[in-house]
């Protein structure tokens, strides 16, 4: 199943120069969201390829029930629609938790978590011996306030898709196995 997240197409359509791209770059040079008319139909355009006709997996769009709601509008029109929401539902101080404990070695750019995969020795890579950091958007105040982002905006969504009969819910408590398990399963991949 093809993967599609809306900053690949952006980085594409804005790299191969295409009409989209052009009107999306001033906003992504920024680092200003590009606007949900131009994510949708950069989505329209990328589901319009062959290698989706069997389907594919939407990643962090849509984020806010504006976006659910014109993209579902978008979609129909197209004659498509979306069958399945996945939501791995973890408790809130899981998430701030598994968040918040990454470390990257400035050198080599190997990625360690305090909990799951720590460096042999605090602070120093296993692989360079490079110094691990955290980089500003994995501390905990800064989790803290993507996590109250989350719940303003995108947490709807899960009633929205719930109300609609499309979603599934995955519980992200359970062993890494377990979940992708679970997440094979709700997709019907073999």
């Amino acid at each position: 199943m093809v993967h599609i997240t809306t900053g690949e197409l952006f980085r594409e359509a804005i790299r191969q120069e295409t009409e989209l791209g052009k009107q999306a770059k001033p906003y992504y040079d920024r680092g200003q969201l590009v606007p949900d008319h131009l994510t949708i139909a950069m989505l329209l355009e990328r589901l319009s390829q062959s290698d989706c006709a069997r389907g594919c997996m939407l990643d962090g769009f849509p984020r806010t029930l504006e976006q659910a709601t014109a993209l579902d509008e978008a979609l129909t029109r197209e004659g498509k629609g979306i069958n399945r929401v996945l939501y791995i539902k973890v408790p809130e101080d899981e998430l701030l938790s598994r968040l918040s404990g990454r470390w990257n070695c400035r050198q080599c750019g190997s990625v360690y978590h305090q909990r799951f995969q720590p460096p042999r020795q605090a602070g120093r890579c296993d692989q360079c011996g490079g110094e691990l950091y955290q980089r500003d958007d994995d501390r905990p105040e800064t989790v803290r306030k993507r996590l109250e982002v989350y719940f303003q905006q995108t947490a709807p969504l899960i009633d929205y898709y719930r109300e609609r009969g499309k979603l599934v819910e995955i519980d992200g408590n359970k062993s890494v196995e377990e979940v992708a398990e679970e997440l094979l399963a709700a997709v019907d991949v073999p």
